[in-house]
């Protein structure tokens, strides 16, 4: 999993192989079985999480009671909470594995002596965000203008390895419709 953090690091970097190795020996890597609860929503998160190998699912729940999926991260995304700007800082969302999960984790009260220490991994993470941000927007206005079959096509298109490895009630939530009509669409598609 080590090899997946040299990429990384090259790929967001300028830091010789010296440099990279002290990052890497720093770093913590966490095994998490499939149904291992991150934080929940309400919960005040102390850490931040990039995945080597698994599947995370994002949710809330609504007024009603009802699991609202948002997102799924998969190898190579990183799960980080922006809520500074909450006074409590708590979590809008829960984090649960949907598969059994390798991760990173860094401790947020620890960061800034990471940062401090090795400025180019705050420099590497600025930049990530930044990328996750723009395609994040992307996918959000592209998901408001389109139909549930083209929100299906563009599952299918663009992360159709989610097919596979989430539930299709799940699936369903995170695209807006119920299992119903996603079932119907994947046989009208496929």
């Amino acid at each position: 999993m080590k090899d997946i953090l040299y990429k990384y690091l090259s790929k967001w970097t300028s830091l010789d192989q010296k440099d990279q190795q002290a990052i890497v020996n720093e770093i913590h890597v966490e095994e998490y079985p499939k149904g291992t609860v991150l934080f929940n929503q309400g919960d005040n998160p102390t850490a931040c999480y990039f995945i080597l190998k698994g599947c995370v699912r994002k949710y809330s729940i609504d007024e009603g009671g009802r699991e609202v999926t948002s997102n799924f991260f998969t190898e190579e995304q990183a799960i980080a909470m922006f809520n500074h700007h909450k006074q409590d800082k708590s979590s809008d969302y829960t984090f649960v594995c949907v598969e059994d999960s390798v991760m990173v984790v860094g401790d947020l009260d620890k960061e800034m002596d990471m940062y401090k220490k090795h400025p180019q991994l705050e420099f590497m993470t600025r930049r990530m965000v930044e990328e996750n941000l723009g395609q994040v927007q992307d996918e959000f206005a592209s998901f408001i203008a389109s139909s549930p079959e083209e929100r299906v096509k563009t599952l299918l298109n663009k992360r159709p390895f989610l097919i596979d490895r989430v539930p299709q009630h799940q699936l369903a939530s995170y695209l807006g419709i119920t299992p119903e009509s996603l079932s119907r669409i994947k046989k009208r598609i496929l």
